[in-house]
């Protein structure tokens, strides 16, 4: 890039692309240390039981084997996002098949598998409950019997199996007596695999002194210091934090995974030991997104103005607490879409389950809650006989509104969204569209949505080297989406240097400002943010450096393109960051180092407006918004839709990186197609019956539309940097919506539940 060339705006390639291109990016399972050792872990066979003995004897004698650890090594240590209910290893009792209930430290890989199989434990098996209903059947088995003990960031009603309850009202009742129209439904949605690229995993090395250096795959080293230490009752200043190249997390690195048992073999044998799991223990033990059930009710007037909506969700939270209750809160606090009612009102509870973990997944609930809500907006526009893209224009938000509890809109380029999908879609012809053969019928329809865009605190270090380069640290975990290049892009152009002039450090705990994570959306906007504090830090005192050099006041000088600073209006004064950083290196001030911190305070509820019950939803940044349209074909002898065509505009406040932002929305487009029409993880009892990418299907780039077309919209967030906000969830949580809203122009029935599987559509069209 040139030195007069700006760096936000720019589309770049990522920082990244030529190491991963040539194959030289080191990810976990490619790091080794002098002396390493290899881990592996033992599931339970059982969704419930409790644990009688172990006998680690003939795993012990395995050769090459140094530790075999139980739930008896770890201590009654727990952890926890909200509820602090889960050891790092199965103690006492296990929870969900596949649950780790011993870890071995070997030699090779192949003698910790041997070894790990050989570990005999004894069990009493207990009742399983595999669903929500179960759960809260009064007779049902206790899964958690210490949970009023436990710790909880929140008042969770807890009870029972009940892990959570929520709820959040706005407005008056009354206003149903005012509703033309009422339609009512009851939806489901399935669980879905997160399927990134890598599994997770992790490496561990102990020093001299006992402390511990941790590199894994995550989402933020601060969230797994602070998860280890407190599943292993260690001291967070013990443990170190780093992170090489991720491959991807959608929200299933978020929390811990196997971290702190690798960490505890390490401690054990005082030697590194690298543990990584399975495709098949990933799809087991780790974390997927979760099954929800709704009941939604929506009201309008002969208008089309949307009036009421009530929603009732109950959400399977499998085994642990993990990040559910946020996603309960958050889904309810999603519910009433983009949109201004006159009543809401939304409620959920979150039940333990004896599955795998449910956690944090690309959309954090908006996915499934929009599915519900989006086809109800479509189905009052064809009783109306509306455009349903009319039908939504009239109650839109709009910049200066108050989101459901209360929070202000700032910026919403929704208006605009639905303008620029509806011009490239055609849909003002959308009735004329024609198959594309004999026996396939052909629809298009549309969804809208909004997504925060950034939470908690953020940090940032900008510092200038010797020759006026600069070296930016944020301990923002890139996991694939772009991050490191577009915080960068923010950088250089808040200090007018080449983007080549700037490097972004490693994310590491013992040396990064604190982040709270990679998710929410949240690096560009909330980090950003804090990027382009710490360049105004680092800007004062250039000008003052070049204000003693030049002999005038620092309030008359300007930052000028390629790395100089010189007097206003006369072109000839100036000087380069290398001379200012070698004065204040050598002879004045020290080096120059600016640095920011921040955690949002706007409320995301306001009580004088609405009533929360256990709401787990923190301050909140920014709001985003979008409108999809899709274009699809469904065969009527095998009920396989096809998506032809899609268009997905995304409010972006300002594109950063726009090649980035396109490949955002591209890949949230297909991630969502997948939840729409074929992903489903499916439990044969309480067993996982499809752990594996031969029998769990995620689309491909031949299952894919050969038109994805990504429309950016630009309404600056005026507290964005540079007016920006995230994208990184807004294109997922209306695919399956839009493409459910299609399927039922196309075939005259609506669908409630998800994957709209070829045969779950066959059986529609046949009646059954």
């Amino acid at each position: 890039m040139s030195a007069t060339a700006k760096a936000v705006g720019a589309a770049l390639p990522r920082a990244e692309v030529r190491e991963k291109v040539e194959g030289r990016a080191q990810y976990i399972a490619d790091l080794y240390r002098p002396g390493m050792l290899h881990g592996a872990v033992l599931g339970s066979p059982h969704a419930h039981a409790r644990i009688k003995r172990y006998d680690t004897s003939e795993a012990l004698a395995v050769p090459g084997v140094h530790a075999v650890l139980t739930g008896d090594d770890f201590g009654d240590h727990r952890m926890g996002a909200f509820v602090k209910d889960e050891h790092a290893i199965a103690k006492g009792k296990v929870r969900y098949v596949g649950e780790p209930v011993a870890a071995v430290a070997a030699e090779t890989e192949a003698a910790a598998k041997l070894a790990a199989r050989l570990v005999s434990v004894e069990y009493e098996e207990l009742p399983a409950i595999l669903s929500p209903e179960a759960a809260l059947a009064p007779d049902a088995a206790i899964i958690h019997e210490d949970v009023a003990s436990y710790f909880k960031v929140f008042d969770t009603g807890s009870t029972a199996n009940v892990c959570s309850r929520t709820s959040l009202t706005e407005g008056d009742a009354a206003a149903w007596d005012r509703c033309d129209v009422i339609v009512e439904g009851r939806f489901a949605t399935q669980p879905q695999a997160h399927v990134s690229l890598e599994p997770c995993g992790a490496l561990a090395e102990p020093d001299a002194t006992g402390r511990v250096t941790l590199w894994s795959a995550n989402q933020s080293v601060f969230r797994v210091q602070a998860n280890v230490s407190e599943s292993l009752g260690l001291p967070m200043a013990q443990l170190r934090c780093l992170t090489p190249r991720v491959g991807a997390g959608f929200g299933n690195k978020m929390e811990p995974h196997i971290q702190p048992i690798a960490v505890k073999l390490a401690l054990a044998t005082g030697r590194p030991v690298k543990l990584i799991l399975t495709r098949e223990e990933d799809f087991e033990i780790v974390r997927a997104r979760h099954p929800f059930k709704l009941r939604v009710r929506t009201g309008a007037l002969k208008d089309g103005t949307l009036v009421a909506r009530e929603v009732e969700v109950l959400l399977d939270g499998g085994a642990y607490a993990d990040d559910s209750p946020g996603v309960l809160g958050y889904s309810l606090f999603m519910s009433p879409g983009p949109y201004r009612f006159r009543y809401m009102k939304a409620s959920g509870t979150l039940v333990y389950t004896n599955k795998l973990r449910f956690g944090a997944f690309r959309g954090f609930g908006n996915p499934q809650v929009s599915f519900a809500g989006e086809q109800q907006i479509d189905e009052i526009a064809a009783r109306l006989g509306l455009d349903p893209l009319a039908v939504r224009e009239k109650s839109m938000l709009r910049p200066g509104d108050k989101w459901f509890g209360g929070a202000e809109v700032g910026s919403n380029g929704l208006e605009e969204c639905i303008a620029r999908v509806k011009a490239a879609s055609g849909w003002a012809k959308r009735a004329e569209l024609e198959p594309s053969a004999p026996g396939r019928k052909r629809a298009m329809a549309a969804a809208c949505t909004a997504h925060i865009s950034g939470l908690l605190a953020t940090g940032a270090i900008v510092r200038m080297l010797e020759d006026g380069s600069i070296v930016l640290n944020t301990g923002a975990v890139d996991i694939g989406q772009g991050s490191d290049t577009a915080l960068t892009q923010i950088c250089a152009e808040a200090l007018k240097v080449p983007i080549e002039r700037v490097r972004l450090a490693s994310p590491d705990t013992d040396g990064s400002p604190y982040n709270w994570g990679t998710t929410a959306s949240r690096v560009t906007y909330t980090t950003g943010r804090a990027v382009v504090a710490a360049a105004l830090e680092v800007e004062k005192q250039i000008k003052q450096h070049a204000s003693e050099m030049l002999e005038c006041d620092a309030a008359d000088l300007e930052l000028r393109p390629g790395g100089r600073v010189g007097i206003v209006g006369v072109p000839d004064k100036a000087v380069s960051f290398f001379e200012v950083s070698a004065r204040a290196h050598w002879a004045r001030g020290g080096p120059i180092i600016g640095h920011n911190s921040l955690v949002f305070e706007k409320p995301s509820v306001d009580p004088k407006r609405a009533i929360a019950v256990g709401l787990p939803f923190p301050q909140i940044g920014a709001f985003a918004f979008g409108a999809l349209v899709v274009d699809i074909e469904i065969d009527e002898t095998t009920g396989k839709i096809e998506v032809k065509r899609a268009w997905s505009a995304a409010d972006v406040g300002r594109a950063i990186n726009p090649l980035a932002v396109e490949g955002q929305l591209e890949g949230a487009f297909v991630q969502g197609m997948g939840l729409a029409l074929n992903e489903e993880m499916v439990w044969d009892g309480p067993r996982l019956a499809n752990p594996t990418l031969m029998d769990y299907k995620v689309p491909t780039t031949l299952d894919s539309p050969h038109e994805i077309h990504s429309i950016i919209v630009e309404a600056p967030e005026p507290d964005g940097p540079f007016g920006a906000k995230g994208v990184g969830e807004i294109g997922i949580n209306v695919v399956p919506a839009a493409i459910a809203n299609a399927a039922a122009i196309a075939l005259g029935k609506r669908f409630n539940a998800l994957p709209l599987t070829p045969e779950r559509v066959l059986r529609a069209m046949l009646g059954k």
